[in-house]
């Protein structure tokens, strides 16, 4: 049984201080009414406490795009008119999250069970093709309805966190998002980081001359499950050189995704990332991604988790995979068996809830009223209300967790894996209102 007593016993910033020795706080992220002069409220009080303890159409696009990203251009209409501009080019002081994963453009389609059964694609899984397998899958896709995306993992939560992070409704500065990856010289790069770029992440890895950039076709079918097509392109490596060990000397947090691990010469990478992210007093978050990803680079992910990590991310699948527990074991217990290793684990379990790992114990976190409609990008859109919980200064880790729920069960509703700004915004004000709710100043 999970204990309650746990959500408000284990704030997010005693979790994480022994680890970190915090730089000092950057006036951008100051709570308004301090950077002002003002008297501060009960949630910006809590807010500068937090942050100074631990501181830190297929084919067309293929060959030229002239209506790439169609669906998606209202949004960036909406990014732009809501305020949100590109940073400068020396960027800002610092960043309050540099993500470093995989950047895939995503083709999303529905899809019928038939059109899978005809190309022999089994439901429900993730599967590396080379470039003629997507080559064959795209040709069948025309005619279908579908949506191009600077896709991934990782992107989808870092374009919620910055529009959560942006929203003017809730009265906070806002947060500074980027991301670093490889992508090719190819359109599908440029594509990509246009794409970003309008919704506030600053995407800031230099294209890889003559590379080309990596895609997952996303099929969903009537009854919301997807199915991932990957083709990772000449472009997916990663190099920790000087540009990218500056940024990550510049970040308050560090989030790894788990999909950087099944690519070849990685691992010291994301080492070096990671020592350089805690000597600098970030905090190193790590997403699992896949449960095959998992079994196929155990040890890796083991290496990085148990000696770096802050944060875990994983649905339930991937936790007891983590664990190598049986499918029969319940979520909780894998929740509970790695926080005795990660300060902080996050463990969403579908239409049945989730759980905030701490300490050996785990939080229940109850599922809001949902009607899925793609549930590609729940896991992802949870991962962004967990850091933005975190960013602004909550030490209720159970209103963390239903907040993350929330931001969830909208994009599950939705078609597409991105969290609309309009939600953003509402999402935003409903927890500033709910921190507001609360005493935080004093001694957790």
């Amino acid at each position: 049984m999970a204990l309650a007593s746990a959500a408000t016993a284990c704030s997010p910033s005693r979790l994480f201080r022994r680890r970190l020795s915090p730089p000092p706080l950057p006036s951008s992220l100051l709570p308004l009414a301090a950077r002002e002069g003002g008297r501060s409220s009960p949630r910006a009080c809590s807010y500068h406490r937090f942050v100074v303890r631990w501181e830190g159409r297929p084919r067309a696009l293929l060959g030229g795009f002239s209506d790439a990203g169609a669906s998606e251009s209202d949004e960036d209409d909406e990014d732009a008119l809501r305020g949100g501009q590109p940073a400068a080019a020396a960027g800002p002081e610092r960043w309050d999250v540099l993500g470093l994963g995989q950047a895939m453009v995503d083709f999303s389609g529905m899809v019928d069970d038939e059109f899978l059964e005809r190309l022999g694609i089994e439901k429900g899984t993730r599967k590396l093709v080379n470039h003629e397998e997507r080559g064959r899958v795209l040709r069948a896709m025309d005619g279908c309805s579908y949506k191009a995306a600077a896709g991934g993992s990782l992107s989808n939560s870092l374009v919620a966190l910055a529009r959560l992070g942006s929203s003017q409704s809730a009265g906070y500065p806002e947060l500074k998002i980027a991301m670093a990856g490889s992508v090719g010289s190819d359109p599908l790069g440029s594509f990509y980081r246009e794409k970003l770029r309008r919704a506030n992440v600053h995407f800031l890895s230099k294209p890889v001359k003559d590379g080309t950039t990596g895609t997952v076709i996303v099929l969903t079918t009537p009854d919301a499950q997807r199915t991932m097509l990957a083709y990772q392109g000449t472009s997916s490596t990663l190099t920790y050189d000087s540009d990218l060990a500056d940024l990550v000397s510049k970040s308050n947090v560090l989030i790894v995704e788990g999909y950087l691990f099944e690519l070849p010469h990685t691992i010291e990478a994301i080492k070096q990332a990671c020592e350089d992210a805690h000597r600098n007093g970030a905090l190193v978050a790590v997403t699992a991604s896949d449960v095959s990803c998992i079994k196929r680079c155990y040890n890796d992910f083991w290496d990085i988790v148990g000696s770096y990590a802050d944060i875990l991310f994983a649905n339930a699948n991937e936790a007891r995979a983590f664990c190598e527990l049986p499918s029969t074991e319940s979520p909780m217990s894998a929740t509970r068996y790695l926080s005795h290793s990660v300060p902080l684990v996050s463990v969403t379990d579908g239409v049945h809830g989730s759980y905030i790992g701490v300490k050996g114990e785990a939080i229940y976190i109850p599922p809001p009223p949902c009607v899925p409609v793609d549930t590609c990008g729940a896991g992802d859109a949870y991962t962004s209300g967990i850091l933005y919980g975190i960013l602004r200064g909550a030490s209720d880790l159970k209103g963390i967790g239903l907040l993350a729920s929330q931001v969830a069960a909208v994009v599950v509703g939705q078609q597409g894996t991105r969290l609309r700004v309009q939600d953003a915004d509402r999402l935003a004000e409903s927890f500033a209102h709910h921190l507001d709710s609360l005493e935080f100043c004093s001694d957790v």
